[in-house]
């Protein structure tokens, strides 16, 4: 067995050397949390409340919870949320919060949304409509009038990107309510899930960047662990307002505990690792790292160019799009 690991580990180091196109965060070290693999670590149910289980680490949940609460904005007594498995985990709470809270509402989303909203719409067997987009990647706000207009007597569920994955585009969050404000929806009368699987931790320190914020009319937000926060095992937070909750949630007798999530058993030992590397590097350490990836994204982008290889780069992202190469 040690041989095979051996070579396995050989693998790993030399293709995370060349890993390219995906938005890992590799500037981590995790070894002061070596100790604590000698446990069984699993967090059921809802992380606010105690239940039968022991052997949890809701403490440090709910600490990485309040850690978003606060850069999203909203009030600790007003939000509700857990650490997900994925990025797409997120999506799927986020849009099944919103289906509840409007049970014939329409998903629009834009045609570069993630899949996993698509995937949404099909397991819940939503009506879904998908929105043109601008040659950045971002929703087209006069499609989306226009379709908002042809259905205008349902509720609108709204999909907003906080970067897609190919371009990473960012939807004008503040276009988009506008947009639903003048085809007459009032707040009661649509919900606003926003994907910040790429990019909800990277834009509030992003100078120019509309601000992701509970304090506007959105019902939830979610964003990926294993990418910019730098997370070795895939996770990720969900945070909606506690207002929905009810709309969600059961009790589950042998657990002794509520239940609002989408899976059973959640990893017990990712909360403690997002924990460990929020307090780490706090606020002002994102703030350099957001920083350094948009030079490094632009030093890229010129680079290309001044090779002959077109390439194209959003004025909020990281992300570098040019020609496949032949």
């Amino acid at each position: 067995m040690a041989s095979v690991l051996a070579r396995y580990r050989k693998t790993l180091v030399e293709r995370t050397k060349h890993h390219l196109g995906y938005p890992y965060n590799l500037d981590f070290d995790y070894g002061a949390l070596a100790q604590l693999q000698l446990f069984s670590i699993n967090n059921l149910g809802d992380p606010f409340i105690e239940s039968n289980y022991g052997v949890h680490s809701r403490q440090f949940e709910v600490g990485v919870l309040d850690w978003f609460a606060r850069l999203w904005e909203i009030e600790k007594n007003d939000y509700w949320g857990y650490i997900t498995n994925c990025g797409t985990e997120g999506n799927l709470h986020g849009i099944l919060v919103g289906r509840e809270v409007l049970p014939d509402g329409i998903l629009y989303a834009s045609k570069e949304s993630h899949y996993s909203v698509f995937k949404a719409a099909r397991m819940y067997r939503m009506e879904c409509v998908k929105v043109a987009t601008l040659v950045t990647g971002e929703i087209d706000c006069t499609d989306f009038k226009t379709k908002l207009l042809t259905n205008k007597d349902k509720p609108a569920i709204i999909n907003v990107n906080i970067g897609t994955t190919v371009k990473g585009a960012v939807d004008d969050l503040d276009l988009v309510i506008q947009t639903l404000e003048e085809c007459g929806f009032s707040h009661n009368r649509f919900y606003i899930h926003c994907d910040g699987a790429l990019f909800g931790l990277m834009m509030p320190f992003v100078q120019r960047a509309p601000k992701v914020t509970f304090k506007k009319p959105i019902g939830s937000v979610s964003v990926s662990g294993h990418k910019f926060v730098g997370c070795p095992m895939p996770c990720g937070v969900q945070i909606t307002r506690l207002q929905h909750l009810n709309a969600l949630s059961s009790n589950v007798e042998y657990l002794a505990s509520r239940d609002a999530t989408i899976m059973g058993s959640r990893n017990g030992h990712a909360p403690i690792f997002l924990w460990y590397n929020l307090n780490r590097k706090g606020y002002k350490g994102f703030q350099k790292e957001v920083q350094k990836c948009l030079r490094n994204a632009h030093y890229l982008k010129h680079r290309l160019r001044e090779a002959g290889i077109s390439a194209m780069l959003n004025e909020l992202s990281s992300t570098v799009v040019f020609e496949r190469p032949l």
